[in-house]
């Protein structure tokens, strides 16, 4: 690992994909918030990340894996979030009229999220996911599991999830 510049700092994150779960370490700027760190400007094409811990899903039984340094493609992440217990604030001010919170499920790959997406109070949710044109999308307080890793259990205050890549339900 190479050394930190003075206004870099590692972060621990869990990164989804249609057949991975990966937790590592992510090399930031000092004044970053992580958990809308993928929105910004100059996020690279490869995430790479130190100390990778992988859950490889697309065979039966999985297989983990542990590699110093990986680099995972950002077209391919469907969920990126700070590892638990680590926390930013969140993402919208929660003195803003006309929002509310819509208890949901996300299907991504093989992943289960159930928590809140934060909706207009003007339009149903239809027109709010027909009209959406963001590349992630927020949820608050979301539950993750997996069928085929039954011990995966985490509860994270905010996640992003990529909106054409996942299925949303109602709950």
């Amino acid at each position: 690992m190479r050394e930190l510049a003075p206004d870099e700092k590692i972060s621990t994150v869990i990164i989804y994909t249609p057949t991975m779960l990966v937790r590592g370490d992510l090399i930031v700027r000092e004044n970053m918030r992580v958990s809308i760190w993928l929105r910004t400007q100059g996020v690279p094409n490869f995430i790479h990340l130190l100390k990778a811990h992988v859950i490889q899903l697309a065979g039966s039984p999985s297989k983990t894996y542990t590699k110093e340094e990986i680099f995972i493609p950002t077209s391919e992440i469907i969920g990126f979030h700070l590892a638990p217990p680590a926390r930013d604030p969140v993402d919208y001010e929660s003195s803003e009229m006309n929002r509310r919170m819509q208890p949901v499920m996300v299907l991504a790959g093989s992943f289960e999220m159930k928590g809140l997406l934060r909706v207009s109070t003007a339009t149903d949710m239809a027109a709010s996911i027909d009209v959406m044109n963001t590349t992630w999308l927020s949820l608050y307080d979301t539950e993750i599991t997996n069928p085929y890793v039954p011990q995966l259990n985490i509860a994270v205050p905010m996640l992003l999830v990529r909106p054409n890549k996942v299925t949303i339900g109602l709950l």
